[in-house]
């Protein structure tokens, strides 16, 4: 199926598959990437883990033992007891809830570098939740990882396609927008180029600077994403009837949304 939006899919933003799109993305763009890259340079993916808080459901287990054995006993629920005899007359909690845990999660970013020293030139984030958190170890970790990027004669080109959370600081407000990808070229601090995307635009092609002189290699987000989509088959993992993942869309936005999974027979 194809993407049901021209640009960003707000469903893709659930913490829980956001992993999988995160690791796809930065695949997909290190591949497009690698196939225009002069022979002086070399883009490879750099694996990291942080914690991410993701709700964990009897169908969607984030940590998964290597094997597992259990013998029949261990799959019926256990008798309530006190002092290890049964009790009669326990009450049974009333809900029964998924639970917000902190695991430990895998991400990737792309570093493009030269092969004859294997300097680093270009670091390409793709934010995570992580990333956004307002907090010691979420946004303000990443902000100090930036500025030592700023001070390093390295290009920082920074996609984020998530809503929610905290944006990568500059000095002046930002506009009003879905998404943003922010580039700064080490020769341009403390200038940033700024891409402000609403939710209804396709995403743009962005440079990726390589070492002066030699030209930026164009980067097709929105071809990226969409060959994504489809090679993830996300629509069949995809609730369409329901809301998009939090933040809340704008009330222009979510009209707009409804009216969009309606033309294409998502909702009725």
């Amino acid at each position: 199926m194809e993407p049901p939006f021209p640009g960003m899919d707000p469903y893709l933003e659930l913490a829980s598959r956001w992993p999988d799109v995160h690791l796809r993305l930065i695949a997909a763009m290190c591949d497009q990437i690698q196939a225009q890259l002069d022979p002086a340079y070399i883009a490879v993916i750099t694996p990291y883990v942080t914690l991410e808080s993701i709700e964990i459901t009897p169908t969607r287990r984030a940590i998964v033992p290597d094997i597992g054995v259990l013998r029949p006993d261990e799959l019926r629920e256990p008798e309530p007891t006190v002092g290890g005899a049964a009790v009669a007359g326990i009450a049974e909690a009333p809900l029964t809830l998924p639970a917000q845990m902190e695991i430990p999660t895998r991400y990737g970013r792309i570093e493009i570098r030269s092969v004859t020293h294997d300097i680093l030139v270009t670091s390409i984030e793709l934010l995570s939740p992580a990333n956004k958190r307002p907090s010691v170890d979420g946004a303000e970790a990443y902000e100090k990882k930036r500025q030592e990027l700023f001070q390093s004669g390295v290009h920082l080109l920074e996609i984020d396609l998530l809503r929610g959370g905290v944006r990568p600081r500059l000095a002046r407000p930002l506009p009003a927008a879905a998404y943003f990808i922010f580039l700064s070229r080490s020769y341009r601090r403390p200038m940033v180029d700024v891409w402000p995307i609403a939710l209804r635009e396709v995403l743009p092609v962005v440079p990726v600077p390589l070492t002066y002189p030699d030209p930026d290699v164009p980067l097709e987000l929105n071809r990226v994403l969409h060959q994504v989509y489809r090679n993830a088959r996300y629509e069949r993992q995809i609730d369409y009837r329901a809301a998009p993942p939090p933040p809340d869309l704008t009330p222009d936005d979510a009209a707009w949304l409804d009216a969009r999974l309606r033309e294409r027979g998502l909702r009725v």
